[in-house]
């Protein structure tokens, strides 16, 4: 439990994020744009250490060494498989967002389709997204951080949504996207050091005896491995190659949708121009992959020697509902470990972490249900001020429905692969969007209602029906399969949208490509010349070598092999190398 000083330091944060938001408050009601995407003024390394912040939430420490824990290292290439589509946004995508000058990644139906049906699809995602996902989004961290406050507060789930919700939801009502890029800067610099001195204090615990009696223990080796065994199908199809090959780019999950979204689009669509887009993009993929795991995988790895099984943790924490003992609690178990002072600060990285997330995705389904089906649908004739107070409005009611499902949820695990599922098959589609003329608006509902349809089925009516039980990565694989399969013959089969609405796509963005050399004039064909999409693909090979190469070092060091970790960090270097050679003949060209 937290003495006088960890409340201290809890209250301190709680009182330094509401100061922030006020602050920002001054400059976040002018108009929409200002409320929403902070004039579209902020600087790369805001932006970037923002997206990092954001997903940096309190259920990410909690996912993480629920797989550690069932699977071993390996089984995070679960996640962090994203990189790839995290780089193929950065080096493909991120101008073109940019370029678009829509206020939100909904916003770009309506400019590249056009229509009625444009303007359903732009609604029905609208509600879709800032009602159905975002709150699903919401309460997978409300999950995390009631088990966080019952475990080092002492607290019922429903006073640590209460206490937390209430000042994430003053700010960001207060202050807009500004306060929430603005507190989360604070908010990143707190959790990196809570969670890197927490892993160090946890280390040094006598039952865990140092980084190598962690590493010698006999029911850590086991875990250690940073690949699945190559010589077991059924280890490595379902934790490396099905990431590798059709995860990261069929699935639309947070933070890592296909070719940018969500809230990583709206921090481009802040950025001052390209460039920092662009910049911004990659300083959350290096951060995200290369910087942040390795100090939650020791303190899983070390739940491991404390906490081997959920019968011990029931018995160390027999006031936690049964419902709510899953692998995932054993790291806030760890850190109640903590002494006075450290655990407070912890305790207050882990709480901004969950309020960093919640602000972000406040702010961004306000953004969709007020921009694109409020002021679009409802009340087109609405005034700045009206928008800025409907968003306001529509934070306040995201928040508590988001917050109370919450409370029913049980494991991060669940949750995650219940994200993955949702959006299986539709990732295709928004990588090709941008470059195939025969995706239509049509195109894009065939695939939204095909991956809803099928992922009801297979969450909860597959195993009853058949008495066929599947793994997760086999329900990713038949969503994938039938959505991509049910889209595909959508955009041959229907009509494509009329050559007026995509040669005005391809003026508006200037992107490049054979698949719109008939729609685009002389003056439009930029993106084809500036920065092809072979040269940013190759980028994007380059910077995922480049970061998997410094994540693996770091592992490698870590466990005290030397000469593998000094040739990955080479590779690490060469790769990046590579990046920026190309990065400055584009510039140059």
């Amino acid at each position: 439990m937290l003495s006088t000083l960890d409340w201290g330091i809890v209250a301190a944060y709680f009182a330094l994020a509401l100061g922030v938001g006020l602050w920002a408050s001054k400059q976040a009601k002018s108009d929409a744009v200002g409320y929403f995407l902070a004039g579209r003024n902020m600087p790369w390394w805001l932006l970037g250490v923002s997206m990092v912040a954001t997903t940096f939430s309190t259920d990410t420490p909690n996912l993480v060494t629920d797989l550690v824990r069932q699977q071993g290292v390996s089984g995070n290439w679960a996640w962090w498989a994203f990189l790839l589509t995290g780089m193929v946004t950065v080096f493909v995508y991120a101008r073109l967002w940019r370029r678009s000058g829509v206020l939100t990644d909904i916003s770009f139906y309506e400019l590249r389709y056009g229509g009625r049906p444009a303007a359903f699809l732009r609604g029905f995602r609208a509600l879709y997204l800032g009602l159905v996902f975002n709150v699903l989004v919401m309460a997978t961290v409300s999950l995390a951080a009631i088990k966080l406050g019952g475990i080092l507060l002492g607290w019922p789930g429903w006073l640590t949504l209460l206490v937390t919700c209430s000042i994430t939801l003053a700010y960001s009502v207060l202050g807009g996207l500004r306060a929430v890029i603005l507190t989360d800067f604070v908010q990143f610099i707190l959790a990196m050091v809570g969670s890197v001195w927490a892993a160090s204090w946890i280390l040094g615990l006598p039952e865990v005896g140092g980084l190598e009696g962690l590493l010698s223990h006999p029911d850590v080796q086991p875990k250690l491995s940073m690949l699945p065994d190559l010589s077991d199908p059924e280890a490595w199809i379902p934790m490396l190659l099905i990431p590798l090959a059709v995860q990261w780019w069929s699935s639309y999950y947070p933070g890592a949708e296909p070719g940018g979204g969500g809230y990583i689009a709206q921090r481009m669509f802040s950025a001052k121009d390209e460039g920092h887009a662009v910049g911004a993009t990659l300083l959350f993929n290096v951060a995200h992959y290369a910087l942040r795991p390795w100090p939650w995988i020791l303190v899983a790895l070390a739940s491991i020697v404390i906490f081997p099984d959920l019968d011990a943790l029931r018995q160390a924490f027999p006031a936690i509902a049964e419902d709510k003992v899953g692998h995932d609690l054993a790291y806030p178990a760890m850190l109640s470990l903590l002494p006075s002072g450290l655990l407070g600060l912890v305790a207050a990285s882990l709480l901004a972490a969950f309020m960093s997330t919640m602000s972000t995705q406040l702010n961004l389904g306000a953004s969709y249900l007020v921009h694109d089906f409020y002021g679009r649908f409802i009340r087109p004739d609405a005034s700045e001020r009206q928008r800025v107070v409907a968003g306001q409005v529509a934070t306040g009611v995201s928040l508590v429905i988001g917050a109370g499902l919450g409370l029913t949820l049980t494991d991060a695990g669940q949750a995650f692969n219940l994200l993955l599922l949702l959006g299986a098959g539709t990732g295709g589609l928004f990588l090709l969007r941008w470059f195939w003329w025969r995706i239509s608006a049509w195109t894009e509902v065939a695939a939204m209602l095909i991956s809803l349809v099928v992922a009801a089925y297979f969450t909860w009516a597959h195993d009853a029906w058949t008495n066929m039980a599947l793994a997760p990565w086999e329900k990713l694989m038949w969503g994938t399969g039938i959505t991509t399969t049910g889209w595909l013959l959508s955009a041959l089969c229907l009509p494509h949208e009329s050559p007026e609405v995509l040669r005005a796509f391809v003026q508006r963005t200037g992107v490049g490509g054979p698949g719109w050399s008939r729609w685009a004039d002389g003056s439009s064909a930029r993106e084809a010349t500036s920065s092809p999409v072979s040269r940013g693909l190759l980028q994007a090979f380059l910077g995922s070598v480049a970061v998997y190469a410094a994540l693996l070092a770091t592992g490698s060091g870590l466990y005290g092999d030397a000469s593998l970790a000094a040739g990955l960090a080479a590779l690490a270097g060469l790769a990046g190398w590579g990046v920026l050679k190309l990065q400055t003949s584009t510039h140059a060209s």
